[in-house]
């Protein structure tokens, strides 16, 4: 039985192209990289914004898998068919996404909210006969676990989908608390098509436990954990810890892939800071000094407060889960 494949899960504002490029060439490539969601319009068109992450050229060398928002049947078949066009042969759904202002147009997952007109869509695209896979990213409900109940129902009328990757955790509990791992336990053997696990993936022993407990699984995907320590999948396959000079450079070099694509220092310093709030759970003791990135205005003040960390902080060989909240 082979082992699940490993890949990244979409995040906006970390995982786009100048990370993959980075993460790829200093940790060696993730099995799949899904790429931030792209919200298709209704003009059957990508924006010029979109096409930077699009792009086959920026993708080169890696297994990337485009994700789409949306709600309208039309706007994914003409998105679903230009993203085939660019050669990628496979697309994402995502149901996931709790955030506010995605939610109240009845994307993301809170198309979680109207299961039966989540199955009207998901029969018309999968009906459309596209030439590229269909797989979707999904959470167990709205605001009780017992929403999945329908929704696996619904899922499992489309054992074409490519995979089916489950959150266990509902959209009101944002990112918060335990996941409700209860839940992906129970409905797994229910399903027909591939399953992948994704939350709170943390260590490579996380790892383990998830793909040992869940078999055959199709993939464990790991976002937050995985700006953590960058070389946690490396880990997992056998490969050695990052040392401090990998991070050291892999952080130079994806600063500079920023301010190269944002064509200024201030952009490329905000988005630094973003990594830093994960990355700095992989050092001993760094909850303070990492504050003096956060304050960080210029070049030169940041540069002097990553090397405080450097030099003062030691690097852990598994990243602590210091961005945990607790469900209120």
């Amino acid at each position: 039985m082979t082992d699940p494949l490993l890949v990244v899960a979409p995040m906006e504002g970390l995982t786009g192209f100048p990370f993959r490029r980075v993460h790829a060439h200093f940790f060696g490539a993730a099995d799949a990289y899904f790429l931030p969601f792209v919200t298709p319009t209704t003009l059957p068109r990508f924006t010029e914004r979109q096409m930077r992450e699009l792009a086959p050229d920026v993708n080169i060398g890696i297994k990337a898998v485009p994700q789409l928002l949306t709600r309208r049947v039309e706007d994914f078949v003409w998105a679903a068919k230009a993203l085939a066009d660019l050669g990628y042969d496979e697309v994402n759904l995502n149901l996931g996404c709790p955030a506010g202002t995605v939610v109240a147009k009845g994307k993301g997952s809170g198309f979680l909210r109207e299961p039966f007109e989540l199955q009207r869509f998901l029969d018309k695209i999968f009906s459309a006969d596209l030439p590229i896979q269909i797989s979707v990213k999904t959470r167990i409900g709205w605001a009780d676990e017992q929403e999945f109940d329908l929704l696996a129902d619904v899922y499992n009328h489309y054992p074409q989908m490519k995979s089916l990757t489950i959150h266990p955790r509902v959209r009101s509990d944002f990112y918060k608390g335990e996941i409700r791992e209860n839940v992906f336990e129970h409905y797994f053997y229910t399903f027909k098509m591939p399953i992948g696990f994704n939350g709170d993936v943390i260590t490579v022993s996380d790892l383990e436990r998830v793909k040992t407990k869940y078999r055959p699984l199709a993939h464990i995907m790991v976002g937050r954990a995985l700006m953590a320590d960058p070389a946690l999948f490396r880990k997992a396959k056998g490969g050695a810890a990052a040392t401090l000079s990998e991070i050291q450079t892999y952080y130079d070099a994806l600063l500079e892939s920023y301010c190269v694509a944002f064509g200024n220092v201030k952009n490329a310093l905000m988005r630094m800071k973003e990594y830093w709030f994960f990355q700095h759970n992989l050092f001993d003791n760094a909850e303070r000094a990492v504050k003096a990135i956060y304050k960080a205005k210029t070049m030169e003040d940041y540069l002097s407060a990553t090397r405080q960390i450097y030099e003062n902080c030691p690097l852990r060989t598994e990243s602590s889960f210091g961005w945990k909240k607790e469900l209120l």
